[in-house]
């Protein structure tokens, strides 16, 4: 009965002209829905196939990306479950870019791409950091600052949400590095500043954009940038950073409609081993420092009973 009826619909959408579907129903979909719109038969299939329809949909989507096509907006909506194996290392890798796209109750705030070259001695060697605004530049916000630092917080923790896709011009693959919304808000108590921060967790390393605010009444965002840190608290170079973006791009994917709340719980899993590492490590010098005391100890009394024995002999 089901796959009589469902054959029965499917026959009935037949019938529509595609030009009334094209232009009058697909175009009124996100970029998902048009994704599981395109299962429903062969012939939807073939026509949410359309790569200018999936150009406006990325366009929309992510108001940085002037192009885009399905296979894009399957790499840049989708969320990494595993990291991939890269295989070609040596494959150049010459530009790193970066889209950005940060919103606030919906509405575009800030949107800018970076290209980023990974050619240079300093990339390779220094600690991977990826700065959009320039450090003399703020962006106006709509944003209002509430009296309490704490109802600020929980309003950009709800309301701000942020798009990073880092995109491989030569492989062609791209990947989303955000959480969508902010894993943490806290304010920075020596500066007064409100920090965001939006993470994915790739294993053992986890990639950070952190989004500065400042400003008494009305917010401004005075930063926004990417690392890549390990799970010791280091950060890594950009030759070790491009292997793990990567591998992020190469891995396995997962639908994306919840990235926000996998993307916490998968941060807070990290924040834990990396407090419970940090408390072992603390443990191991504590008890370094015991035995050196004690050798040191040890040792001034075998000089000091040596000595009196030779004063006595």
């Amino acid at each position: 009965m089901a796959s009589s009826s469902s054959t029965t619909v499917t026959d009935l959408i037949a019938t529509v002209h595609h030009d009334i579907i094209e232009s009058h129903i697909l175009t009124r979909l996100d970029g998902a829905t048009l994704a599981s719109v395109s299962c429903a038969s062969s012939y939807l299939h073939h026509l949410a196939s359309n790569e200018i329809l999936w150009s406006k949909i990325c366009r929309s989507t992510w108001p940085s990306c002037s192009d885009g096509s399905r296979s894009f907006f399957s790499d840049a909506y989708s969320m990494v479950e595993t990291a991939g194996s890269v295989s070609d290392l040596d494959r150049p890798f010459p530009e790193l870019i970066s889209a950005v796209d940060l919103h606030y109750k919906g509405k575009l705030i800030f949107s800018r791409v970076v290209k980023t070259d990974t050619t240079t001695a300093w990339f390779k060697s220094s600690p991977l950091r990826i700065d959009l605004v320039d450090t003399k530049d703020t962006v106006a916000t709509p944003i209002k600052r509430r009296r309490r630092t704490e109802d600020t917080c929980r309003d950009l923790e709800k309301d701000l949400t942020l798009s990073w896709i880092v995109i491989d011009p030569i492989g062609k693959r791209a990947a989303n590095l955000s959480s969508h919304r902010p894993v943490s808000v806290q304010r920075n108590w020596i500066s007064g500043e409100v920090e965001a921060q939006f993470a994915t967790v790739v294993e053992t390393v986890e990639c950070v954009i952190t989004v500065v605010t400042c400003g008494e009444e009305e917010m401004h965002v005075r930063e926004v940038s990417l690392k890549v840190e390990k799970m010791e608290g280091t950060h890594l170079n950009g030759r070790d950073s491009l292997v793990i973006l990567r591998s992020v791009m190469e891995g396995k994917r997962v639908n994306g409609r919840r990235r926000g709340v996998e993307s916490k719980r998968r941060h807070e899993e990290f924040m834990e081993k990396k407090r419970e590492m940090k408390e072992k490590k603390m443990r191991v010098e504590s008890v370094f420092d015991i035995l050196t005391v004690a050798f040191g100890i040890l040792g001034f009394v075998s000089f000091v009973v040596f000595c009196l024995w030779i004063t006595s002999t």
